[in-house]
């Protein structure tokens, strides 16, 4: 199992945190198998274990990625001789509704966005206020902007900041006129309190990189705080960014660029358009949806 998981980082260059949630999964999977060995796991076994899961309340979204995993693990093992077959082929996960990820309306981003906090002098409500502009303003993901350094990646004169996504692939990405005067005021106090040797964009108060974890918590916090009256979460600015950029311009392909989608289908089901905007524009743009006038 180390060997599969050390060859997907190596030689397919997935990304760290892809390969925690694999070494998660194979650790479920021993759990399950417990007393059995894995060379004797066979088809049935596997769909006792989907059971389980699905017993233990896991969505079909969460047991299609533990299936994932392990279809993905006992192929590259039986390749090596030592296992017969790959008792996860033609295994499906049970069924599960799809819901449509959350995002904020143009007036709650702005809301969220505009509301005051804390004092013109408090180096880390600027931080925060520039991480949170960043984060709608690019639509990146929470691992790559709490990933971000200073230096040549981020050119404010350019208007772009490049990040390194999922399978350590880079993308260029356009950064607005808001998202910059707030990283401009952050880069004049970050020297403060970043530590001498620390190249991290945005620091903790310790001058370290801050985590990911910190990141969630302060954009919980900055929500409160702005009266939205709704919780927000990083993927909830990069959903907003996707979907109010696709109203605007109805360019599928050039969201799926800037998201750093491989797959047109992700950009599809990660941004929806509500049912009202794709009548408007049908209303307006389909030569036959036009009502005829009043007699």
């Amino acid at each position: 199992m180390e060997a599969w998981l050390a060859m997907l980082a190596h030689e397919r260059r997935l990304a760290a945190l892809t390969i925690s949630n694999y070494r998660r999964d194979l650790q479920r999977l021993l759990e399950l198998s417990a007393g059995r060995a894995l060379e004797q796991v066979s088809p049935h076994d596997i769909r006792r274990y989907v059971a389980r899961l699905h017993g233990r309340g896991l969505s079909g979204r969460s047991i299609a990625r533990h299936l994932s995993c392990w279809r993905g693990f006992f192929a590259w093992w039986a390749k090596s001789g030592a296992l017969g077959a790959n008792p996860v082929v033609g295994i499906r996960p049970p069924k599960s509704p799809k819901a449509l990820p959350q995002a904020l309306s143009p007036d709650q981003a702005a809301t969220l966005l505009d509301a005051p906090q804390g004092s013109e002098n408090d180096p880390f409500a600027l931080r925060d206020r520039a991480m949170f502009e960043l984060f709608y303003s690019s639509g990146l993901r929470l691992s790559e902007l709490a990933g971000l350094d200073i230096g040549p990646a981020l050119d404010l004169r350019e208007a772009e900041v490049m990040v390194t996504g999922k399978r350590n692939k880079t993308r260029t990405v356009p950064v607005g006129a808001k998202a910059r005067e707030a990283l401009a005021a952050w880069l004049a106090a970050r020297g403060q309190h970043a530590r001498a040797d620390e190249v991290a964009l945005f620091v903790n108060s310790r001058g370290g990189r801050i985590s990911p974890r910190m990141i969630q918590q302060r954009l919980s916090l900055w929500a409160q705080r702005s009266g939205l009256g709704v919780h927000v979460h990083p993927h909830m600015l990069r959903h907003s960014f996707a979907s109010h950029l696709l109203q605007s311009s109805g360019d599928l392909r050039a969201v799926q660029e800037l998201l750093g989608h491989e797959s047109i289908a992700t950009t599809q089901i990660y941004t929806h358009l509500d049912f009202q905007h794709l009548a408007k524009a049908y209303d307006a743009a389909h030569p036959r949806a036009r009502r005829k006038p009043k007699e």
